[in-house]
């Protein structure tokens, strides 16, 4: 005879998965713990904290979990065997994809999650902000290497250039949460990356 026991209460991925949705369309502090257990699959209380602690806790896993898989278009930037051109403008033209397809909420979570927090949740903004300079890091460390390899001469115009970079790949999150669409954003990375040439023809 078959042995049966305790099913499961709830399918710990797809129920991370949930969360990182209703994250991603709402934002850290608006999204309560009863959306959050409902999305989750219904799951009660005393499994809630069993698997994943708090709130807080959750969403730093959900975090992990968008870097992981969504946020993979940001790895072009610490790709060395790209040049630092070629690197940021992959970055830039894939991040506008992904934050324009509709078959998951539009924008950036690092971006959006958690901009205007209580203070009680500044570890969440903390959590993001540092998500955020790790990007510019990356913009930084490309710009660094095109100055090394003699493709950029090292002025104060080509200092900017990070964050210019950077503010454009947090921009972006705005226009695609208020519609725009990756043709829009890609014409407009084109004419960004403009600069960089102009720059570039003066080496």
């Amino acid at each position: 005879m078959a042995r049966t026991g305790r099913p499961r209460e709830f399918d710990r991925d797809k129920a991370l998965d949930a969360a990182l949705t209703l994250f991603w369309t709402q934002g850290y502090e608006p999204t309560s713990l009863n959306q959050l257990k409902t999305c989750m699959g219904n799951i009660s209380p005393a499994s809630f904290y069993a698997a994943f602690g708090s709130k807080e806790a959750l969403f730093r896993e959900v975090v992990q979990r968008y870097l992981e898989t969504y946020g993979q278009v940001m790895a072009p930037l610490w790709d060395e065997t790209l040049a630092p051109r070629d690197a940021i403008e992959q970055t830039l033209r894939r991040s506008a994809r992904m934050q324009t397809t509709r078959s998951h909420p539009t924008g950036c979570l690092i971006v959006l999650g958690a901009c205007n927090c209580s203070p009680e949740n500044e570890p969440v903004q903390t959590l993001l902000a540092a998500q955020r300079e790790r990007s510019r890091k990356g913009f930084q460390a490309c710009v660094a290497r095109a100055v090394a390899e003699g493709e950029l001469t090292d002025t104060p115009v080509t200092k900017t250039l990070p964050t210019l970079f950077a503010t454009f790949l947090h921009g972006m999150a705005c226009e695609a949460r208020d519609g725009n669409r990756a043709k829009k954003l890609d014409d407009a990375i084109t004419t960004l990356m403009q600069v960089w040439d102009s720059l570039a023809l003066t080496a």
